[in-house]
């Protein structure tokens, strides 16, 4: 009973933002006005008590004082469709920036450094959204990603007959481009801004303001 269906929703106060997912499963269910209204209902908890992980907003008490976990349960048994609390993460930083999709089953919370046009904080919401990317920057890039990368191209290159009795300093090098283009794709400040595909995000954030970096995003897909 897979929970594929349900609401990303978002949340902001301040310096603080959460990103909750209520998942369900099906799209008649995540369409009805209780669905939604439970959703926003648990996004509300979280914003309002901050917890710190997905278990602890199962215990925060939702406005009628009942637990989220029990809100669940009883939606639950109203509808006799499994629901489930699928995300939750949250941010704190000077300024914060969100973006959903239209159709409630994504969405993201970036964090900034400082306070920036609101135009460019969606902005870079819609591209954590659409662009998925796995970290800030190549900096902070999680070191079993960027091994697992270079295990799959070492690997990629052994099966290659072409790349058969190469030097291993050739083909380490070989790895090391193509992480590389990893990096240009898959990390945002490299990544190609989706409005302008001339610049990067890095190089279209300093554009507005050269002191303005990403310092976190969080970002959640049903659909992933």
């Amino acid at each position: 009973r897979a929970t594929t269906e349900g609401a990303v929703v978002v949340r902001i106060n301040g310096n603080k933002a959460v990103i909750v997912c209520l998942g369900c499963e099906t799209d008649f269910v995540s369409a009805t006005p209780e669905f939604k209204a439970l959703a926003n209902e648990i996004a509300d908890a979280a914003i309002a008590e901050y917890p710190a992980d997905l278990e602890a907003l199962k215990a925060a008490k939702c406005s009628n004082g009942h637990t989220v976990e029990e809100e669940i349960s009883a939606q639950t048994g109203k509808t006799g469709e499994k629901h489930d609390l699928a995300y939750y993460a949250s941010l704190e930083a000077p300024c914060i920036s969100s973006y959903v999709h239209f159709n409630n089953k994504l969405g993201a919370i970036v964090a900034f450094n400082k306070e920036v046009p609101a135009e460019l904080g969606r902005g870079i919401a819609m591209q954590v959204t659409s662009m998925n990317p796995v970290s800030v920057s190549e900096a902070d890039c999680p070191k079993e990603i960027v091994e697992k990368e270079l295990e799959m191209y070492k690997q990629q290159m052994s099966e290659d007959p072409k790349m058969a009795g190469k030097p291993a300093a050739m083909l380490e090098n070989i790895a090391l481009g193509k992480l590389k283009k990893f990096y240009k794709e898959r990390t945002l400040e490299d990544q190609e801004y989706v409005w302008d595909n001339k610049i990067s995000v890095a190089q279209y954030i300093a554009s507005a303001d050269k002191e303005a970096k990403v310092v976190g995003f969080q970002r959640y897909s049903l659909s992933d």
